[in-house]
Parts: structure tokens; sequence; C-alpha cells
């Protein structure tokens, strides 16, 4: 019985085609009711329809002209509207597996907001696996400066990118993500050549040697994976990650970046003048939000700021920009930072108007506090005055997961992230109305 409604409630249901096309046969009918009904005054009857309508026909046009027009218009129209009605209905009796009730959620999701996520690591792919639920209009942004395990070994050895954060995103992204992810994540323990080696980067090597380039492999593998939205590499030229630190030594690599013994002086990649993708760009331009991080703040998000444009797009674009600071700090690369402290380098290499608002956690570790303690790693203090004297609203949340490590909680990161740019798109609506906007709550 219950299957018999959901069915029934396809006709009702908005997204899947039918009732636009049974409206296109309707109009059709209306053209043939019209044209018969001049064809029934012209033999001798009256019916006032046609007087009507002919109030608005130009005297050079004459009657038996829309006549025989409104019978094309009107044969044509129904003929279209009943095959794609036809053909509505039998994809949906095609697709068992795809109960109405899903297919209204994904039509929701196609009216989600888009949002564009830029960074690498773990971090981007956790907030990715929260904001899926919220909005299929996803593009991540992902820095292929990874020079370490995996995804180093395959870029010395067959000259690919690094694969490993967009594999990541990639099992984030997917639509049975459960699938997937021990598959892509399984690393061979043994094997000449395959040892250390996780299949997921293999797989992504594997297609860009059959479709000849790494992003039409990207795109074949998020075709394979039903990925929900998309993922860009920030660029497609090799580029190495470096690092002047303060005592003027250079470090060279990402892995050395990470874990640079004394703070960074400046960072930068070799060559300077690498190009971004063209598609990256148009995402950013047309994004109702930009959200930066979570992740590393020198190796997984400043990398794609330094790639050509890509910084000055994000400065310059209207959308919503967020950072999302990191829960803990990293030993090497944000020793001791406060929340303030890594805004102001994230404003140094993206400019003072690279992000409009801070996301930063509200809690605080308390099993595994100690045990991050020893490794140098401290909750991220939130300084919220410092950040809104650098020109940055602050949003402070509980976004925080404690399992077996501290990390952002991928449902209450995307819920934070969401409700704020509801919060500023109800503001801009009531600014552009002329209303007085109203205080935007405390998150």
């Amino acid at each position: 019985m219950r299957s018999r409604i959901l069915t029934g409630a396809q006709w009702i249901l908005p997204g899947f085609g039918i009732k636009r096309w049974m409206f296109v046969a309707l109009l059709g009918l209306f053209f043939i009711l019209d044209a018969a009904n001049r064809i029934v005054v012209a033999s001798g009857f009256h019916f006032r329809l046609d007087e009507m309508l002919d109030a608005f026909v130009v005297d050079v046009m004459p009657p038996s002209f829309l006549t025989i027009a409104f019978t094309a218009i009107g044969v044509l129209l129904m003929a279209l509207g009943l095959y794609f009605s036809v053909r509505a209905v039998a994809r949906s009796a095609r697709e068992p597996r795809t109960d109405p009730l899903g297919r209204l959620r994904r039509f929701k999701l196609a009216q989600g907001y888009k949002i564009v996520a830029i960074g690498g690591g773990t971090g981007l792919s956790t907030l990715l696996r929260g904001l899926k639920a919220h909005t299929s209009n996803l593009t991540a942004v992902v820095t292929v400066s990874d020079d370490g395990g995996s995804s180093g070994r395959l870029q010395k050895e067959l000259g690919v990118l690094p694969p490993g954060d967009i594999r990541n995103c990639l099992v984030a992204l997917a639509d049975d993500e459960a699938l997937v992810t021990d598959l892509f994540r399984y690393r061979f323990s043994d094997g000449e050549g395959l040892e250390g080696h996780s299949f997921g980067n293999l797989f992504i090597a594997a297609m860009t040697g059959i479709t000849g380039n790494f992003d039409s492999a990207i795109k074949e593998s998020s075709r394979v994976l039903s990925v929900v939205g998309r993922v860009l590499p920030s660029t497609l030229r090799f580029a190495t990650l470096c690092a002047r630190l303060d005592d003027g030594s250079i470090m060279r690599g990402e892995s050395e970046v990470g874990a640079s013994p004394r703070p960074i002086a400046q960072l930068y990649l070799e060559p300077a003048d690498v190009k971004p993708l063209d598609e990256v760009i148009e995402a950013i331009r047309d994004a109702d939000a930009i959200v930066l991080g979570p992740g590393s703040l020198f190796t997984s998000i400043l990398p794609n700021l330094l790639v050509d444009r890509i910084a000055a797009e994000i400065s310059a674009a209207h959308a919503v920009k967020i950072y999302v600071c990191n829960v803990m700090t990293q030993p090497g690369e944000t020793t001791a930072m406060s929340a303030s402290q890594h805004l102001a380098t994230l404003q140094r290499y993206g400019g003072p108007k690279i992000c409009d608002y801070a996301l930063i956690n509200a809690q605080r570790p308390r099993r595994l506090l100690d045990v991050y303690a020893v490794e140098g790693q401290l909750p991220v203090e939130n300084d919220e005055s410092a950040i809104r004297a650098l020109g940055v609203e602050p949003i402070v949340a509980a976004v925080m997961s404690e399992s077996e490590h501290v990390r952002h909680d991928s449902e209450r990161l995307a819920q934070a992230v969401i409700e704020t740019i509801d919060r500023v798109v109800a503001r801009r609506a009531s600014l552009f109305r002329g209303r007085e906007p109203v205080a935007e709550p405390r998150a």
C-alpha cells in the first residue's frame, strides 16, 4: 500500500518532468479546440472564444491564418507533451531503486547554495562530507602540493600530480560513501612496487593514463563514483611548496614544510607563476559562498592561494567568505598560534578581503587534551577581539568531535556553515529591500 502511495506521489512531487509536459499537452489541446471552434463558427455556429482572441490580432493577419496556425501549433505541442510525459513516466518505471522521496531530496539539494570549499588534507573532506547533506552544488578546490607517502611516490615514478587529497574528497562526496571508503583507502601492505600505495591513488593514476590528463581522470573518477558536486585541483602544473624560516633556512616540499623546526617567515611555490584551472576561477565567481579550510594552514589552505589569480578572485567575489579555523595547533606549522594569528597569516597571503567571517570552535577537548599536549598540540585560542580588529566577524560554534582524534565534526561544521550563509543572505536581502538588518545571533 505504501509503495503505491509513493509511486502515485511522483505525479505531484517537483522535479520529475511529468507535470511540465502534461501542461504542454494541455496547451496544445487548447489550440486545437480553438481551431475547431473557428471551423464550427465558419459553418454557421457562433462561440465567443475566437472573438476574444481575434481582438489581439492585427488587421493584416486574416482569421484563416490563425485557424491553420493554431491547428499546427496545437498538434505539435500536444504531440511533444504526450511524448515527453510518457517518456518521464517510463524513466521513473525503469528506476526501481529511485524512490520518489529520494528524488525529491535530490531535487532540493540541487536548489542549495553554490559552495566552493578550498583546502586539502582530511579537513576539507570532513567539511564536504557534511555539506553534501545540504546542497549538491559543491566544488572542492584541492591543493596538489603533497610530496609524501603514496602520492609523492606516484608523482616521482609516474609523473602524475599527487592524488591523495583529491582521493579523500572524491570518497567524501561519493553518493554511496560507505561502499568506496574502505576500497579507496585500502593500502597494500606488501608486494613489490605496491607496498604503501593506496588503491584510490592507484585508481586515479590509472585513470590519468587512460584519459591522458589529470583533470579528465578526476572527472571520470567522479562519474564512476557518482560524486555529489565536483572536485578540482587548484592547478594542473607541478609546483614545489617551499618555506623560508625565520632563521633564513629553506624547507622544500610539503612534508618538510609541515615539519618546520622554526616559525615560517615566507611561503612560496616553485615555480611562482602557476596558473589555475579556468573552472576554478568560474566556480569562485559563481559561488554563493566560499569556505577556506579547515586544514593545515601552511600546507593545505595557503598553497591554493599561492596559485596565480585565486586569492585575487576570492577577494573580489561577492560570495559569503568563511575561514574555518583549526581546532588544534600543529607543531611546526602553527605552534602556539591563536585564531587571530591564523587569520592574520591568511590575510597576509590572500589580502584583507580574503574572508568576512571566521568560524572558531567553542569547545575544548577533555579526554585527549593531555595526549595532544605531549605532542605539542594545544586548542587554538579564541581571541575574538583581535579577530574583529582584523575586520573579520568571528562565529563561535561547537563543531568539535573527540573520538580517537580531536577533529571537526562533519555534521556540526556543515550546519554552522549553512546557518552562517543563511544569516548573511537574509541580512543582505533586508538591506537590498531598504529595511533595517536584523542583528546576527551568536552561533
